[in-house]
């Protein structure tokens, strides 16, 4: 296993960290320790760290994603051809573990390997099962990605994809759901390795991040409403503009559309889905969505109304919904899809 590091961000830790390096070296596998700004009372279990342990300090804390980062940095600029298996030095990840998503890391390269837990297992603490559930769902329903460990802390990956990681956005807690997101965009494809967990006091420890983990995942579509309402802000305002310079109403719509559907175009594009695509080629199939959102929008409510006999403002308001949930997923999934260098 001498392709393979162990890389553990360590934050105060308790000496759990040096059963987990030492157990870890029993296998055959070094480790690479990350200081994450730990008070000067903490020194005493770092010396004791393993002989051939790599230690590496942050002078003040920077956050779990940072830690993460200046391990793999190290790592690719001191090693080559290595498997990488970022683990918790908190003793919930076994050592078998720990080598059976090395391997699998090994023969899936281009794999981001996920050591997932069981979650349907009596010994689970309630708010581990259900912080887990809420997340995997909401993951689930807005990436269309379906991961059984959303949290999971031990990941393994081949030093080829560190230069992808290291793009990721955030330095602390947010990384580790940032990199799965990325993953999607990137179609970087993911391998599930079932591990077990140990569950020191119940995880009394732990920190329940559902309603942080749930907000990263959703926030993407947050921020596509708030583009989607100022270009409708902006498209009303130029009607009223327009219509009344002009005095025509036909071409004050056309012309308050095609301005709000460029700023939208380039709200999207830029700030939410940050594509890196040609951009005329994205212009074409923005422009392509729009009108058969357009086409769809109208014939669905005029069958709603005209047809079922239903009234019209709820059928727009229900229109309207479904044609933005359908706009932000194509848009997401095929006009600013990105794909990998």
């Amino acid at each position: 296993m001498n392709d393979m590091i162990a890389l553990i961000p360590s934050l105060d830790p308790t000496k759990a960290l040096l059963d987990v390096v030492d157990s870890l070296k029993k296998e055959g596998i070094r480790s690479l320790v990350i200081n994450d700004g730990s008070s000067e009372t903490y020194d005493e279990i770092f010396d004791q760290l393993t002989d051939g342990t790599i230690l590496l300090k942050h002078e003040s804390n920077k956050g779990k994603g940072r830690a993460l980062k200046t391990g793999m940095e190290y790592i690719d600029t001191h090693f080559k051809d290595t498997i990488i298996v970022c683990v918790d030095g908190d003793g919930q990840h076994l050592p078998e573990d720990v080598l059976n998503c090395a391997e699998a890391a090994r023969e899936n390269k281009d794999h981001l390997i996920l050591g997932v837990r069981n979650f349907d297992k009596d010994n689970v603490p309630f708010k581990s099962y259900y912080g887990n559930k809420i997340t995997e769902t909401i993951f689930h329903l807005f990436t269309g990605v379906h991961i059984t460990d959303t949290q999971t802390g031990l990941r393994a990956f081949h030093q080829d994809l560190i230069k992808e990681f290291l793009s990721v956005e955030g330095e602390r807690y947010e990384y580790e759901m940032d990199q799965l997101l990325y993953c999607v965009r990137k179609k970087i494809p993911f391998k599930e390795v079932e591990i077990r967990t140990v569950y020191e006091g119940n995880n009394e420890c732990s920190h329940f991040h559902a309603l942080r983990d749930s907000f990263l995942i959703y926030r993407q579509i947050l921020k596509f409403t708030a583009s989607s309402v100022l270009s409708f802000f902006l498209d009303l305002s130029l009607f009223e503009l327009f219509s009344g310079f002009l005095g025509d109403v036909v071409f004050a719509n056309v012309s308050a559309r095609i301005f709000s559907g460029l700023f939208n175009y380039g709200m999207n594009r830029n700030m939410i889905f940050k594509d890196e695509e040609d951009q005329p080629r994205t212009i074409l199939k923005y422009f392509f969505l729009a009108v058969m959102i357009l086409i769809v929008n109208t014939i669905v409510l005029s069958v709603l109304v005209d047809h079922l006999g239903l009234p019209k403002l709820l059928c727009k308001v229900f229109t309207e919904l479904l044609m933005f949930l359908v706009s932000w997923y194509m848009q997401k999934n095929y006009v600013f899809v990105q794909r990998r260098a």
